[in-house]
């Protein structure tokens, strides 16, 4: 009955890396990293890889050589020889140095210097090194806030959309990126990598996809209360349809001037999830909140906010901005 029982607890020990395969499968899915959308994603993904399996490889043999020599050289058993006057091995000490020699060399080349200048977010080879003589790239404007995104388009009216990012497949886009407040990151797991976004700074990013669909786009690191609530939707479309959603965008009667702004910039937990569109955003509005945050500029955050945050969504659904 206790084999039993012990080979029972095998079979659910079995299943584990089967569920965890499934989660895979799943829409929101904790190993999307593991499954890249986008050309930069996807490189990287492939870095890591060649990187685990060259450790794994020195990690796995040297495991499985400990193990070795432990069993055949077990005191009393006899199954080898000591010889107590052995000193020195060419061989021994060719593999001791030369594997992780090579190892290294492999990995410098390969991953520290092609990968690096491969994913490279200022300049991403992976990525340019494709571009059409004549293809123009989307440019981003990308503004994170307490707690939002806004993403203006300069090359199309100066719109902006709040909240959600939408980019045409097999087109460059790169992306300019600051905060009003506070550092945080701007990441879309399965298009591209993480980059921080930081107040009276400009930093860049790019990606490229082949493969429509909606991606979860997050705040990858803490910045306040309203953290949980920074999300944004990546929708990658066909040209034709970025074409024309973007018409739509830029025939909304809503714009935004710098004042406008200053009410947007306000600490604000989206917690509807809503995505404002603003046909025209007011030209340099991303070079002066730069000069305007290094000259120290700065957006207060309510205390009572973090004190009774269910107070200050009442107040904020009383502002209209729920």
């Amino acid at each position: 009955m206790l084999k039993k029982a012990k080979l029972s607890h095998l079979r659910y020990l079995a299943i584990i890396p089967l569920l965890l395969l499934l989660n895979g499968c799943a829409k929101h899915s904790i190993w999307w990293i593991f499954n890249p959308k986008g050309v930069g994603a996807h490189a990287s993904f492939i870095y890591m890889m060649i990187d685990v399996a060259v450790m794994l490889a020195i990690v796995g043999v040297t495991a499985i050589l400990i193990v070795w020599f432990m069993w055949k050289y077990q005191k009393g058993k006899n199954r080898g020889t000591y010889d107590g006057k052995w000193e020195h091995s060419r061989k021994l000490e060719v593999a001791f140095w030369g594997i992780p020699i090579v190892a290294v060399a492999f990995l410098s080349w390969a991953v520290a210097i092609h990968g690096s200048f491969a994913v490279n977010p200022y300049n991403p080879t992976i990525i340019t090194k494709h571009m059409k003589p004549k293809g123009d790239p989307i440019q981003v404007d990308v503004i994170a806030t307490d707690w939002q995104w806004l993403f203006i388009y300069p090359q199309f009216h100066n719109m902006a959309v709040a909240n959600e990012l939408v980019v045409p497949a097999h087109t460059p886009v790169f992306f300019k990126l600051t905060s009003t407040a506070v550092t945080t990151d701007f990441f879309v797991p399965q298009l591209l990598g993480m980059i921080d976004v930081m107040p009276g700074m400009r930093t860049k990013d790019a990606l490229e996809s082949n493969n429509l669909g909606t991606y979860q786009g997050i705040a990858a690191d803490y910045c306040g209360a309203g953290t949980s609530w920074m999300l944004f939707k990546t929708k990658v479309v066909s040209m034709a349809d970025f074409k024309q959603w973007a018409h739509g965008v830029e025939n909304s009667p809503n714009t935004m001037d710098y004042a406008q702004f200053n009410r947007f910039a306000e600490p604000y937990i989206n917690v509807k999830d809503k995505t404002p569109v603003y046909g025209h955003v007011e030209h340099g509005l991303f070079n002066h909140l730069l000069l305007e945050v290094m000259d120290g500029k700065k957006w207060p955050l309510p205390m009572f906010m973090t004190e009774n945050m269910f107070h200050y969504l009442k107040l904020q659904a009383a502002e209209h901005r729920a």
